[in-house]
């Protein structure tokens, strides 16, 4: 199970620099540039021959504003994308860390499958601005259980920002940032099929660096200088 935390692109109530408005407005997922847009979660993952969306929900909880989950047949493996109104960004990343720390812990029941999201699923990712360059959350919960979750965060110069929140959470730091990026999805597709694959982090890190250095058209180098693994 991999639980996705997207807090939609906003051009109003978030500190990024502003992009056009039709892929700006967070609260229409169909055309935002981290949901609805070609490398957008949702329209990324939905194209894929590997992965086959099963279900979409719209508002299923308070500020998500739409849920999809996506079914990887090989690997019997899941991902639930949840995508969050842009206003709450805060919230985005607080019940993300919930997640990655085991504080919440909870359950999705799709036909005869009931699919453990936020601390029960085994990856957790957020996607989005880096909020905390504009705010601080409210609290940094620690681990609540034994187990390790693996936590990608795709925002800018994340690991800089989440390192000691991290730590104190308790989850493994499998694919984070140290330096401005562009979250799309491509790179957590490629995070995801290696860890289904079990390879190990670094592996994980070169396969995310070379889609990122495909799509966004930089060097290997410099995708491997952005995107890295572990404390």
């Amino acid at each position: 199970m991999i639980h996705v935390f997207v807090a939609l692109c906003d051009n109003l109530h978030q500190g990024i620099e502003p992009v056009p408005k039709g892929i700006g407005n967070g609260q229409d997922p169909a055309t935002n540039l981290y949901w609805g847009c070609d490398y957008g979660v949702k329209a990324f993952f939905k194209n894929l021959t590997s992965w086959k969306l099963i279900s979409t929900t719209q508002n299923p909880a308070p500020h998500i504003l739409e849920r999809c989950i996506f079914k990887e047949p090989t690997f019997n493996a899941y991902i639930v994308a949840d995508a969050y109104d842009g206003v709450y960004i805060k919230q985005t990343m607080a019940d993300f860390l919930n997640a990655a720390a085991g504080v919440s812990a909870n359950t999705v029941v799709f036909q005869n499958d009931t699919l453990g999201i936020a601390g029960n699923a085994g990856m957790v990712a957020y996607i989005g601005h880096e909020g905390l360059m504009d705010f601080s959350l409210d609290s940094f919960p620690s681990q609540h259980d034994s187990r390790k979750r693996d936590a990608v965060i795709l925002a800018c110069d994340s690991k800089q920002y989440w390192n000691m929140i991290l730590r104190k959470a308790g989850a493994n730091p499998l694919l984070w940032t140290t330096d401005l990026m562009c979250p799309e999805a491509y790179t957590l597709h490629a995070a995801i099929a290696g860890w289904l694959n079990k390879e190990a982090p670094m592996q994980i890190q070169q396969r995310a660096a070379e889609a990122y250095s495909k799509y966004q058209h930089c060097t290997l180098s410099a995708a491997k200088y952005l995107l890295v693994t572990g404390y």
